[in-house]
């Protein structure tokens, strides 16, 4: 039902969505239309040229016309996921699931479980995916948002979301409630945790058993959050596509981000092209991010956020990708411009120690399967190592691998395990997390882990550039391991003339420390 490959190897994305939408505008086999999203209870949510397709097509309404009776009682709420809003102290998005169409979403919140007579209204986006489109058959989403506002720094909120006969304020439904804790007002030590490329199995709710017991204050996904498209070639061509996959991926990370914030950066497998021409559309129902980005309409996973001490900004490799190209260039350069913008800020702020930057795909790693991205090295790295950036995270290789100090190019300081690196001096430390729970890829290096080193002179790699792969020997492979993972960094801030810390540390799906090292930063 898609693009014909020979078709489809010449054309973009966003020439890809016109030529299904004007195919299927034309044809009726598929319930009159194209993938759409649609207007339930609570607002109505057509981005961009969907929105056009939407005209053509009754499918939502049809979609949700024989679930207009069900009694709201017998709908239970899933996958509840939290995200900030622009400003951490004040601001979050609760976001949740229900299996089909309720009337009046809302959410209680309040300072006690017991007393949750605050009540803010939701917004229900609707995403409809057609027979034809993927492994199942007609198949409607149902996703509901409440954003919350002048909230209070550092506190800890109670919260339940419900609809139109089912009240989590009731006492039989009290189990159901869940808690967030806002950004503090000052500085003070928090942890946050990281990884990229989860998917739905063992090992992803593996490593989530794992991450509440660290008590992040906030988790980064760097990228292939659901694997709902697991060829991630970004074209509607791509086989597989199920989008029943992100139903099972949000139960499964509910226990983690129903009350610890979960931010995604987009990876490849996250284009979901049948959905909008930037494939975006379907992200854009599932989750409510930070909308302080250069472009929300073509790039909606760039935004930045300040915890504490920390900026930590969000950015779309897909965008700069010269391995997978379907969105190559998306931003016409706004991309870069904006993220030189937000790393000039937070540089200049008083208030700012660290700046963390998250994305998928890799500016320096040896795995076997994807390893460097040259349109990474090409546009960012000068501006990581231009305002000094403290950590990098990337997903898209599935294991741990993490670098020493590097500066245009090269090593500046080995950082053994257990090492400082001083970025205003020394250069970026990269770390690869991609092992949430995929399949895992290999080296070509033996591995070398903290208790386990096995150090050699160079590593045999190669790095996507614009021409195809180009084989290269790197020096900068520090810490290599080959099994599920997950970032955990400590954040220390300190006073005046003092040392402030970023201790990160790598821990397997065992609750085994792989690595550890430490960034820091003399404050102001």
């Amino acid at each position: 039902m898609g693009v014909p490959e020979k078709l489809a190897a010449r054309m973009s994305m966003a020439e890809q969505h016109e030529y299904l939408r004007a195919r299927f505008s034309r044809r009726t086999m598929i319930r009159g239309g194209a993938v759409t999203l649609g207007a339930v209870a609570g607002g109505a949510f057509v981005p961009g040229a969907v929105a056009q397709a939407a005209t053509k097509t009754s499918a939502p309404t049809q979609t949700a016309a024989h679930t207009e009776s069900v009694d709201g009682a017998l709908v239970a709420p899933f996958g509840r996921h939290l995200a900030w809003g622009n400003d951490p102290r004040t601001e979050i998005t609760v976001s949740w699931q229900v299996p089909v169409a309720v009337k009046k979403p809302f959410v209680r919140i309040g300072a006690h479980p017991w007393d949750l007579s605050h009540k803010i209204d939701a917004e229900v986006r609707t995403l409809f995916t057609p027979a034809g489109v993927g492994a199942s058959g007609n198949h409607t989403q149902y996703y509901v948002h409440a954003k919350l506002t002048h909230l209070r720094p550092g506190r800890t909120y109670y919260y339940g979301v419900g609809h139109a006969g089912f009240d989590p304020a009731e006492a039989h439904l009290l189990g159901t409630l869940g808690t967030f804790t806002t950004a503090p007002a000052h500085k003070e030590p928090f942890t946050f945790t990281a990884f990229g490329d989860e998917g739905v199995g063992y090992h992803g709710l593996a490593n989530n058993s794992l991450l509440l017991g660290q008590n992040p204050a906030f988790h980064l996904h760097a990228g292939d959050i659901a694997y709902a498209d697991p060829a991630g070639a970004g074209q509607t061509a791509d086989a597989g596509f199920d989008s029943r996959v992100w139903d099972q991926f949000l139960a499964q990370t509910e226990s983690v981000a129903k009350s610890v914030p979960w931010m995604p950066a987009y990876g490849n497998h996250d284009m979901e092209a049948w959905y909008s021409p930037n494939g975006y559309g379907g992200e854009d129902a599932r989750w409510n991010l930070p909308d302080n980005g250069p472009d929300k309409k073509n790039l909606p996973g760039v935004y930045s956020f300040v915890y504490g001490n920390t900026a930590v900004i969000s950015l779309d490799a897909n965008d700069i990708s010269f391995e997978i190209p379907a969105n190559l260039g998306i931003s016409g350069g706004t991309q870069t411009k904006w993220l030189e913008a937000q790393l000039k800020k937070y540089r200049a702020s008083k208030d700012v120690d660290f700046v963390v930057v998250f994305f998928h795909h890799c500016a320096y790693c040896t795995s076997t399967a994807h390893a460097s991205e040259g349109g990474v090295r090409q546009e960012w790295v000068p501006l990581f190592e231009k305002y000094t950036v403290d950590l990098v995270i990337n997903g898209h290789n599935h294991q741990y691998e993490r670098t020493d100090v590097i500066k245009a190019g090269e090593v500046t300081k080995e950082l053994p395990i257990g090492g400082t690196a001083y970025p205003e001096t020394d250069g970026v430390v990269y770390v690869t997390a991609g092992a949430a729970g995929r399949s895992l890829y290999a080296f070509t290096a033996p591995v070398s882990y903290e208790g386990h080193e096995n150090e050699v002179e160079s590593v045999a790699s190669f790095v996507n550039t614009k021409e195809g792969k180009v084989d290269e020997t790197v020096v900068w492979s520090r810490v290599r391991y080959l099994d599920y993972s997950f970032l955990r960094v400590d954040v220390t801030p300190a006073s005046k003339g003092r040392t402030a810390t970023l201790k990160v540390r790598g821990i397997a799906e065992s609750g085994e420390e792989v690595d550890h090292f430490t960034v820091a930063r003399r404050v102001r």
